[in-house]
Formats: C-alpha cells, structure tokens, sequence
C-alpha cells in the first residue's frame, strides 16, 4: 500500500487549456464504443486515459479512486488518470502478457487531431514487443486462433487455424468433438493460445455455451467476427503470396481441409497479413494433428503445476520454473514452453532427446562449456523477426554478427582487445574475449565429446551448424557486416556504416574530416589572439542552435572583452560564460553542419540496404535457431538432473500398447525442491492386469495427492526427453494424461464446485482412451455422502470395464476398495474387476497419547480410517468437539475392510448384513453400468446447479429402487 501511495503522488500533472480541453473531449466522445479496449493517449512526458478506462486503471493498478481527475466541466466533464511511463509499461504487460480481458490502444496527437498509431492484443502482441520485451525475455510465442464449426446430426466438426506471429507459421486443422469440446480445449492448451476469433453467429449455436466454457477455463480472449471474414474467395492465392516454398505444395494442403479454410481466411484478414509486404514469401503454411503429441487440457496443466503462477513463491513451484535453465536470450525458454505443452508421442524422438540428455550428464565438460557459450547468444529468431519486418537497424545486424561470428573476426583484433585492458583493466579485456566466443565454439565444443552419442551429435547439431556455416551462408554474411560496418567506433557503442564501403560516403567523411581540422586550427587560431589555453580557458563547443562556438567563462570575459567585440560576434552570454563566434568559424561551421547532414542522410540509405541485403540470410539463421534452441533446453535437463541433491535417473520408454507404468523410488521435482522437505520416495507400479487401476486411501495430509501428481508429473517430463526423479523408471507412452484435482468455484461462470467436478469427469469419461492417464483425487465429495459415493463407483466401474486406462484413483470412500476384493484370488480369469488394487499412505497412531504421525509411505492395501478427527486436534479444535466427533463418528461407523476381505465375502451395511450371490453380482453390475452410461449422456454443460443436481437424484433414485431385489446393488447405498 505504501509502495502504491508513493506512486500515486508521483502522478504526472495533467495541463491542459481551455482550447485543447475542448479538442480532445470533442475527438473522445467520437470514438466507438468498446468495452474491451484500454485507450491511452500519449502526452510526450507521461499518458492519460479516460472515462471507464480512466476508472478501471485507478481501482485495479492504483488500488484507489483518488488517482482520478475531472477533465472539463459541467455535463461535459470526463474521468482521468494521468500515467508515468514506468507505470505505462507495467500496465502494459499485464494486460496483454496476464490478463485476457482487454485490448490496448495508444494515440498519438493533439487538441482534436489524434491518430491510433499501436494496437494490441493478447495474441497479437506485435506493436508492442519494445515495451513489452525491452528488459525481459520472450518467453513464449501468443498464437490467434479462428474456429469454425460444421455441426451435422449430432456431429461435431472443427475447423480449427492459427497463427504464430513470432515464428510465422499459419497451420490448419479439423477434427470432430463431443459436447463438451475437450479435442478444442486440448488444441488451445497445446498451441498457447491467447486470442480466439469466431464468427458472430456463433450465439446462435445450441453450443454456444460448452463452447464458450472451454475458451474460459484456457484463459481466452473471444474476438467475434463478421461472417464475411470466413469467406475463403482467393485464400489459395493470398496464401500463395505469403508462404515458403512452392504454389503447389500450398494449394495442395490447403484442398485437404474444407471447414478450416474459412477459420484461416478469418485469421489472414484480423491480422492484416497482406498489408505488409515483408510477410510475403516468410510464412511456414503447415498441418497441425491433434495425434501426434500428447493431449492436455487446462485442469490437468493446472493440477500438475506445468507453467508459473503469480501465487508461487519461488520458480521451482512450477514445473516449467524447475525445468527452465535455459541460457539463450528467449530462444530455449520459448522451445521448453512449447515442449510442456506438446510433449511427444514419438518413441524414438523421446529416445533421442533422453540420449543427447544422458550424453551431456555423462560428459560435464562439454556440458559446462556449451553452457557458457550459449549465455552469449541473442534472441536470433525475434532479430530475424525484426529483419522480415523491415524494423531492423545496424544494432539488431550486429547482434547477429556477434553470434555467427569466429575469432577469425574483428573482435579477435589485439588492437581492439589490449585498447580495453588499457582503458578498464585485464578483466575488461578477459570479458572482451569472452563476448567474441559464439557459434564456431559451440561448434567446437560439441566436436570435444568422444561418448557413445557421437554419431547423434553429429547428426543433429554438427552437421546442420556445418551446412549453415560455409562460405555460401554464414561466411558470406560475416564478410558482408565487416566490410559495411564501421567496427572500431563499436568501442564508442556507434553502429556505422564504414566509410570504405561507398564512394559517395568515403568523399564526405574526407570533407568532414577535413572541415574538422579547420574548425580545430581556428580554434588554436583564436586562443592565440586571446592569449588562452585552448581546451582549458577557450573551449570550443558544438550545439544545435549556433553549430561550432568558442566559449570562455564569465571569469575571463574580462580578460578579453575588447578583442571580443572587436574580432568576434558574441552569441550568448550566461552564468557559465560567453559564447562567440566570428565569421570564418560560422562558414565553416555550417559547411561542415551541411556535411553532416548529407553524411547522415547517405549513411540511412546505406543502413537500409544493409539491412534489407542481411534479411536475405533469415533462412540461415532460422536453420540455425533451430538446434540452437532445442540444444539449449536439453542441456538444462541435463544440468538440472546432474546437479539436483538427489540425481534423476533416465526413464525406459515404451510403445503405448506395450510395458507398463513402474516408477521406483520416484519424488515429485517440484515439491524436492523447497527448501524445507526433507521428500520421502514412493513406489508406482501400474501393471496391466495386476495393479492398472489403483485405489488409493489414506488420511487427509498423508501425501495422497502429491503422489498421484507425481506420477503425473514424471510421465509428462519423460515424454518431454527430461530426465525423471526416480531410482528407476519405465513408461509406457500416454496419448493424454486427465487430472481431476482439488475444486473450486467458477462463480463467474455461474458453475459450483460439484458442477465444475462433474464437468471435468465429464471430460475425462468421453475424452480418455486406454492409452491415457487418469489421475481423479477425492471425486465425489461435492455433493451427498449417497449420491458422491454412487457416482464414484460408478465411475470407477466405466473407467475399469470401458476405457481401461491407467489410472490412479485417490479417496476417502473407503468402500471403493471392495472394487479390488475378488483381485485376491489366484486365479486371473475368475476376477470380477482386473487390474484392480488397493494402496494406501501410512500414518502411526501412538494409543497412549493419540498422536498421529504421517509416514508418507504408499504401501499395498486398504486403510480402515481417514484418520480425520485427528487431523482436527492438529488444528487445536475444542476438546469437547473433538470427543462428540468420536463418538457420532463411532455411532455411523458403517465400514470395515477386514470384513470386506473375509472369505465368505459379507458386506458390512449400516445396521444391517447383505449376502450376494453370482447373479446379484451380475445383474448389479449391469445395471450400475446403465447408471453411468445414462449419467455421462446428461448434457450437464448445458444445466444450471439445481437441474444438474434433480437429473443425478432421478437417476439415483431409480438406481436405489432397483436394488431393493439385488442385494449386491444395495451395498451402494
């Protein structure tokens, strides 16, 4: 709050007249209405907004209303807030890198003559990439998506496009999808997508609403468009203007999708492709396939922790915040975004990944070195960027050069190298050799490992940074920048264009030189008539108002006032001396201003075609980026797996329908990582046929959910090429990985936390495949103890006869582990549920003094209690509660394992016993699996709470009256 008040007085004083005033209210009022857009308008020193948005930046940046200012009077008067520019660039960056909700406009002008000169929007960053990027790296690319949808007899079919304005890639895709359009949900989690355009006509769709629900839960922003923005007249030929490579290759992916055609056509004309000419010929037009990584949607990346969040308190809380030690300036951050979010399905790239991981562990050397020199390398695919879109200058060129370049180069100058140990000692010129060490040392670096990986090194980065390398690519360019540009006036932080380079400049840096000296020997000219010390008494100066000048200070005016008005014109006279001039120094000075002038209009046009001659190169330094960037990335996985206090080990990986899911010793990275835990490691052994679904019990802080995330959490980081942190690890590889997590309210949205559970389970009944992972923690808990129990079962039961995924299922309804109870026998084939097993997270009761303590130990087996009246002592409940909780808690007791695992099988039923035989067992399953079936067609995104909540009571109802004649069913209520 102090911090907020200390800004708030440093608010910049809005001054404004009469006229202007006036002006620009006259011009605000005429703007169009848009609830989305955040207006601000640029005042030189400091912005100003208006109105709502004056209002909204007050309460939410400011914290407080008193920031706000009435500009003009009477009915006219209009709400603002003025804005420093430290605050404008905060501002800034959370509404278009945090927030999904607004737009951003800035004016430039004055009175009533003002012009829209930057736009931006959460998927369309573009405009303000120098604000929002100045200090900081890019860390992930937006992409704009544009959805269009063909719905056909209950069919469901996407056409789904997108664009990446950073790497400049547009790509197409179509899919069908159920009703609650998870394949959507998993394609904008996989793509990072931040802005979404739909066509206006959307609302009208009876799938509006599901529709709307998945664009929320991924944080979207909706942008609706006209629906002659779908139209897909000439797209072929629009396309064939701005893509790489060939006509025909675009034209035929293009007649390979028919929905989505209108979806890019929408994006094409948003983004106003076409208006500029430097996107001709640099877009990658590509396919997209939802198979071919693994799929996530926003309550798994949620619940596994993949991606930072304002609440953590350090980086490691996030998977991506322990993951990320990448060095390049943005490059290996963005790749590593990408990677979590599509991690791969391919076993043998997996496997090569793990093997260039495993090489760099192995060898800490080369490791070390590669490290160190990629902390040197810029941000190569944004200063490509900056080329492609002609906003490029000798600075970003230089950078470039910097990175490509050898010691061969200038900067293996000793001149250059021995000026600086000179001027600021030998750790100055240590670091300049240093700065000078960029690609031909990775090159070389890589060339020192002599493992078992050679041949894949080789393959992967050396022989690509080879080809790029040669005299027809990167030489050529190196030659080019050493001869256009002035290097040794880099010492003084000046980008020049050499004087060498052109006959034209050549001849006007002679004359400016030479007009230079004759302005130095007039002023030694003139200090001898003054009879002053050059450079002490007489100084010569150079501004933007008279050009070249003498001047002495007021002390010696003096001295020489008779000469002065005799021999010379005095120009000024102030508290730090006299200015003066005479008539030879005024000529020259001017000739040598006119000079100046065409030396800096000609050293422009040479800049531009500089530039414009290096923007010829992107595709090398794109060829480049490339294993530049996935180098940097595993040689963080590699660092973190060797440096971690306990070393990750690398994870066998295996064909989906193939192996099974066993982690030994595994911990969970992120929580290892704090500071205070001390983590203790737990088994996971998914087996098919023994142990794929596993039931696990326990008390409230035992460890349940983090195990179960763990698993998660390993499985998506082996996918990803990382080493895991286990003693050993075999996976088998998951098309999708579901995690249903904690709850909470979408009070925004209108949905309960029992709706938002049932919708996300919704999800994961039509979604998984037998080739996911489910991860579901204490389902059920949000309504009835009857009705979450009999939904938990039932569940349970589709997951294990229908979908028949791996899956980790934590819970306090301690009668799902009779689900497990025939998985005793022998005999494989006579089980009722295969592939069912119980587990549980150990805790120690002392009886004496009833003190609980937590194992966190997974181990095999049910657990009889929850251990939850205990965990409320821990919470210094009243003693008197706590003995009532004992004793109501003993009076409904209704379960105990040990009779459940009894041989004769007898089910322990609040007052009272039920027996079963084979045909209750078989009649009840059946009609429990009709239960689920009908519950998973219930349309719940399309209900509010109560008619969800009547639906279920009606299907459970009928449930528990067909158990009054099936004893086996009646065990569920």
């Amino acid at each position: 709050m102090d911090q907020d008040l200390e800004e708030q007085n440093r608010l910049p004083e809005l001054k404004l007249d009469a006229k202007q005033t006036q002006g620009f209210l006259s011009f605000f009022k005429r703007l169009p209405r848009d609830p989305r857009a955040i207006r601000f308008f640029d005042r030189r020193d400091y912005y100003t907004t208006h109105g709502e948005n004056a209002i909204f930046i007050s309460k939410t940046y400011y914290h407080t209303t008193t920031a706000l200012r009435l500009l003009g009077s009477g009915s006219d008067a209009i709400s603002s807030v003025s804005v420093s520019k430290n605050m404008f660039e905060t501002v800034v960056r959370d509404l278009l890198l945090q927030r999904t909700d607004h737009t951003l406009e800035l004016y430039e002008g004055t009175g009533a003559n003002w012009r829209l000169v930057k736009s931006g929007t959460p998927g369309n960053l573009g405009s303000f990439e120098d604000i929002l990027f100045a200090n900081n790296d890019m860390q992930d690319s937006p992409v704009i998506v544009a959805i269009a949808l063909n719905i056909r007899e209950n069919v469901r079919n996407v056409g789904l496009s997108y664009i990446d304005l950073t790497r400049r890639i547009l790509g197409l895709a179509e899919f069908s999808d159920d009703s609650h359009f998870t394949n959507v949900e998993s394609a904008l989690v996989a793509l990072g997508c931040k802005e979404c355009l739909l066509s206006e006509e959307i609302s009208n769709f009876s799938e509006y609403k599901p529709l709307m629900d998945a664009f929320s839960r991924c944080g979207v922003m909706i942008t609706e468009r006209k629906k002659t923005d779908f139209k897909v007249r000439d797209l072929d030929q629009d396309l064939c203007r701005l893509a790489k490579g060939s006509n025909d290759s675009v034209r035929d992916l293009l007649s390979e999708f028919d929905i989505s055609q209108g979806a890019l056509a929408c994006i094409v004309s948003y983004v106003d492709l076409l208006a500029d000419e430097s996107n001709y010929g640099n877009y990658t037009v590509q396919r997209y396939d939802l198979d071919s990584y693994m799929r996530l949607d926003s309550a798994a990346m949620r619940a596994l922790n993949v991606f930072e969040s304002k609440t953590d308190a350090n980086k490691n809380f996030s998977l991506f915040g322990l993951l990320n030690r990448t060095c390049t300036a943005g490059m290996g951050k963005r790749l590593l975004h990408l990677w979590l979010k599509q991690p791969s399905l391919d076993v043998n790239e997996i496997n090569s990944r793990l093997d260039l991981v495993q090489a760099f562990v192995e060898d800490g050397t080369v490791r070390q070195d590669l490290r160190q020199h990629l902390k040197r390398i810029s941000d190569i695919e944004r200063l490509v960027c900056c080329l492609e879109k002609k906003r490029a200058s000798l600075v970003h060129v230089v950078k470039l050069y910097q990175v490509f370049s050898s010691l061969d180069g200038y900067f293996n100058n000793a001149r250059a190298a021995k000026l600086c140990s000179r001027i600021f000692g030998k750790k100055a010129e240590t670091a300049f050799w240093k700065s000078s060490i960029r690609l031909p040392y990775i090159k070389s670096a890589l060339e020192q490992y002599s493992g078992q990986f050679c041949s894949l090194i080789r393959e992967r980065y050396l022989d690509t940074l080879e080809k790029w390398m040669g005299d027809a690519h990167l030489n050529r360019f190196i030659s080019l920048v050493e001869v256009a540009i002035d290097l040794d006036q880099l010492e003084n932080g000046e980008y020049m264009i050499s004087a060498d380079y052109d006959t034209q400049l050549s001849v006007l840096k002679s004359e400016q030189e030479s007009l230079g000296q004759q302005i130095h020997e007039l002023h030694i000219n003139a200090a001898k008539d003054l009879d002053l010390a050059p450079d002490k008494a007489l100084k010569l100066e150079k501004g933007t108002q008279y050009g070249h000048v003498f001047r002495i200070t007021k002390k010696e005016e003096p001295k020489v006032r008779k000469k002065l008005n005799t021999h010379f014109i005095i120009l000024e006279t102030r508290k730090d001396g006299v200015k003066f001039t005479n008539t030879k120094l005024k000529k020259i000075s001017d000739q040598y201003q006119k000079v100046v002038e065409e030396y800096k209009n000609c050293q422009k046009e040479l800049v531009a075609k500089v530039v414009q001659t290096v923007a010829t190169f992107s595709e090398v330094f794109e060829g480049i980026a490339g294993p530049i960037s996935e180098l940097d990335v595993l040689l963080g996985f590699a660092d973190l797996a060797a440096n971690c206090p306990t070393p990750y080990t690398r994870p066998t990986i295996n064909p989906p329908d193939m192996g099974d899911i066993i982690l030994e010793g595994s911990r969970h990275p992120c929580v290892e990582a704090q500071d205070w835990v001390n983590f203790i490691p737990n088994d996971c052994k998914l087996i098919r046929e023994n142990s794929w679904f596993q039931i696990i019990t326990g008390p409230n802080m035992g460890g349940k959910s983090t195990f179960i995330r763990q698993v998660g959490v390993n499985v998506m980081m082996a996918q990803i090429g990382s080493f895991v942190p286990c003693e050993s690890a075999s996976i088998s590889v998951r098309d999708c990985i579901f995690a249903r997590v904690g709850a909470g309210d979408c009070q925004m949205r209108g949905v309960s936390t029992f709706m938002q559970e049932m919708l996300e389970t919704a999800s994961i009944l039509k979604g998984a495949t037998d080739k996911s992972l489910i991860i579901i923690d204490e389902l059920g808990r949000g309504t009835s103890t009857y009705d979450g129990f009999g939904l938990a079962w039932a569940i349970c039961e589709h997951i294990i006869e229908v979908i028949k995924a791996p899956t980790l299922f934590a819970t306090h309804f301690h009668e799902l582990t009779s689900l497990a109870h025939d998985n005793t026998d022998d005999n494989l084939s006579s089980k009722k549920h295969k592939g069912v097993a119980n587990f549980h997270v150990s805790a120690h009761i002392d009886p004496s003094i009833r003190k609980l303590t937590m194992l966190y130990k997974v181990e095999p087996g049910a657990c009889d209690q929850s251990f939850g009246i205990h965990v409320a002592e821990f919470a210094n409940f009243p003693e008197s509660v706590v003995a009532l909780a004992r004793a109501k808690a003993s009076e409904l007791e209704d379960f105990s394992p040990m009779e459940i695992l009894r041989n004769d099988a007898e089910e322990v039923i609040p007052n009272r016993k039920r027996k079963w035989d084979a045909d209750d067992v078989s009649r009840g399953a059946e009609r429990a699996r009709q239960f689920l079936k009908d519950f998973s067609e219930l349309p719940l995104d399309k209900m509010d709470l109560n008619q969800a909540l009547e639906q279920v009571k009606k299907l459970t109802d009928g449930l528990e009256k067909d158990a009054e004649n099936n004893c086996w069913l009646q065990k569920l209520f």
